[in-house]
């Protein structure tokens, strides 16, 4: 682990995946974070390298060139330059912005597996995986859909049916298929390296069970845990794709570097290309401390696999901190780039030109530190318009008016503290600690509302002493009380910036001054008596209505568009011939017994009577839909040759047909009327 006091800090964000703009559940996960701690750090006056980039290889990309008739370059290149523009809008203070396609990452990655590969490190394994014979390429999990084997979906990828939710292997589909030519694949022998994660096992649990169980985040630490509790297996770290880098080892052609092995070695190359010449101080110097800021769908990478890889290397220091985020929800649904449900950082800044910092603000407020959370406009408009505006701005407009109006604008001099005047002007001088414990212990949320408490206190501040007031009879005084009021305004502009750096900036204009280093920041005496103010000028501005409700219909629009697509007839597949369908056995079966699979949410298992001489069982997915008692009696349609499959040890012997509407809804596929059980369907 690193020091305690580092020389220096290597920081990093997750790469974002180069197949679509970046949304608000990165902001509030990763990004936003990460940049509210590298701002701290540098008020600190700390070496800090702040490295990030797009992660541009992998099937997603090279699927999404294919419906768009491009090559995946070009879908890089335009996601590429979106995301970028889109994080430099937004204020995020990367020190570089690079991406994996470069050729400096192709040097490093191909650079870090040769050394690996050389000094023994990978074990090579050969399996069986699928082929498409008529594309003349192994396919990727991705590129192979089915029915999924638990609920019946016939659209279920190769590593994950979307429906459901089950995590599964190409060959546990039924009837599968290419997604590049629509073929039915083949299983081919191929060759790949593994990282044999068994074998660093021992270290893992040493390092992360029994070395940061008190240091990472709980979340970060349990899913760990359980990984390492569960068995780590070997993991494959190339693939079959003509899409990333390519294995650098003769007799691996048509193989790249898997891109979960390729992705995170891209901050190294990111940092090499920011720092040609010292860019290993910041990776292999000890007295370095390595943060990486993630979601929680890449824990596994960067805690388990990413570090067994860096020590495999020898070379590298491992990550000291891992604080990864949950997620964040949109009015009450999952944010999903596939169907759109997002609000997407370009365009909320076209939407909201120069407001970056409400949404900074409102992420951060609400972010996901420790669990799920939501993300809604009505209330995007109440944390501006209630705390924003009414609280930090209005308390720095008030000082700001009043010195105006009563002192012409010149920082009034202090005559004598009163016992008000010295607590607050105590509590001022505690807030930089308070506040930078909390960022030091990756508590954004909580450090972001002590430094409202910081207004807060102006505010009530000012109430209490009431100088518009007191100017009628004690000008001296008045002038103690917006000395003081300005003491506080002046420590904002330090202690806002790495939240709202717009707002810091425009705070330090209004009053003369600009930030300082984080210790100075409490200072009582930062605007000495006869400093120059310039004209006061709202920081934040009330957002109304019609704003909100602008963007809430967007949304509504969006899911009725999915509504309406999701109606449309699924396009036919392709003809089979009348031998192919007659293979397919179809009859009509009397449910006689039903009850729900335990431990499970969706599986029923049913006895079906289908004319024989005992019923079948048959275990399916719909469990959401129907309960077991109403579905006693009921006539349903069956495959009944479907080759038998054990599903949470249950062996199921059959499928029933069901039909599906757009949002999603089972129907039974009955006769009109009631038939003889075991009737063929012709």
């Amino acid at each position: 682990m690193a020091s305690s006091a580092p020389k220096r800090y290597t920081v990093t964000a997750a790469l974002p995946y180069a197949n679509g703009p970046v949304h608000i559940g990165h902001l509030a996960g990763v990004y936003l974070p990460a940049d509210i701690y590298v701002r701290y750090l540098r008020a600190q006056q700390r070496d800090v390298k702040f490295i990030c980039g797009s992660d541009e290889h992998g099937v997603p990309i090279t699927i999404r060139a294919q419906k768009e008739g491009v090559t995946p370059q070009q879908v890089v290149d335009k996601y590429h330059a979106i995301i970028r523009d889109s994080f430099q809008d937004f204020g995020v203070s990367f020190d570089i912005y690079s991406r994996t396609s470069s050729k400096t990452h192709a040097e490093v990655a191909s650079g870090f597996f040769k050394k690996l590969y050389e000094e023994g490190k990978f074990i090579e394994q050969t399996s069986e995986q699928y082929y498409d014979e008529k594309a003349d390429q192994f396919l990727a999990d991705r590129y192979i859909v089915g029915t999924c084997p638990n609920c019946g979906n016939e659209n279920a990828y190769g590593d994950q049916c979307e429906k459901c939710g089950t995590s599964l292997s190409p060959t546990e589909l039924i009837n599968p298929r290419s997604m590049l030519s629509g073929n039915h694949p083949v299983l081919r022998e191929t060759k790949h390296w593994y990282l044999p994660l068994d074998q660093y096992e021992p270290w893992l649990r040493e390092w992360i069970v029994e070395g940061h169980k008190q240091d990472w985040k709980a979340n970060v630490y349990g899913q760990c845990k359980s990984w390492i509790d569960q068995g780590l297996h070997p993991r494959a770290v190339t693939r079959d794709l003509d899409w990333g880098v390519p294995v650098p080892v003769a007799g691996a052609e048509g193989k790249v570097l898997y891109v979960w092995f390729d992705a995170p070695i891209g901050y190294i190359s990111a940092t090499k290309d920011l720092l040609p010449d010292t860019w290993e101080t910041y990776w292999k110097d000890p007295e370095t401390k390595l943060v990486h800021f993630i979601g929680k769908d890449n824990i596994v990478f960067h805690c388990i696999i990413f570090p067994t890889m860096l020590k495999a290397h020898g070379d590298y220091i491992l990550p000291d901190n891992v604080p990864a985020n949950e997620f964040l929800n949109l009015e009450g649904d999952k944010i999903s780039t596939s169907r759109n449900w997002a609000v997407w950082l370009h365009e909320y800044l076209q939407d909201f030109p120069g407001q970056a910092d409400v949404l900074r603000y409102v992420l951060c407020a609400n972010a996901p530190e420790t669990k799920d959370n939501d993300f809604t406009w009505k209330d995007f408009q109440a944390r501006n318009n209630n705390e924003l505006v009414a609280n930090l701005g209005n308390f720095v407009n008030r000082a700001v008016v009043l010195t105006h109006k009563f002192f012409e604008g010149k920082v009034p001099a202090a005559v004598g503290f009163t016992t008000e005047d010295e607590d607050v002007l105590r509590q001022l001088q505690e807030f930089p600690a308070r506040i930078g414990e909390l960022i030091d212990n990756y508590r954004f949320r909580d450090a972001l509302n002590e430094l409202m408490n910081l207004s807060r206190l102006g505010n009530k501040y000012l109430a209490d002493q009431e100088p518009w007031k007191l100017i009628k009879t004690d000008e001296a005084r008045t002038g103690t009380v917006l000395h003081v009021s300005l003491q506080l305004a002046a420590a904002m502009v330090t202690l806002l910036e790495p939240f709202l750096p717009e707002a810091a900036a425009r705070l330090g204009r209004m009053l003369n001054t600009e930030k300082g280093t984080w210790p100075q920041a409490g200072r009582p005496d930062a605007l000495p008596a006869g400093h120059q103010l310039a004209e006061a000028a709202l920081l934040f501005t009330k957002i109304e209505d019609a704003t909100v409700e602008a963007q809430v219909q967007k949304l509504l629009d969006t899911k009725k568009a999915n509504e309406l697509a999701a109606a449309v007839a699924a396009p036919a597949k392709e003809d089979v011939s009348f031998e192919q369908f007659q293979q397919m056995d179809l009859r009509i079966g009397t449910i006689v017994a039903a009850e729900k699979v335990a431990k499970t949410k969706k599986l029923l298992k049913l006895s079906v009577d289908l004319g024989f001489d005992e019923p079948r069982t048959i275990v399916s997915g719909i469990a959401e839909h129907f309960l077991p008692e109403a579905l006693i009696g009921q006539q349903v349609q069956v495959l009944l040759n479907l080759a038998p499959r054990e599903i949470k040890g249950i062996q199921s012997q059959g499928m029933l047909l069901m039909a599906e509407n757009a949002d999603g809804v089972l129907s039974l596929m009955q006769p009109s009327s009631p038939v003889r059980p075991g009737s063929g369907v012709a």
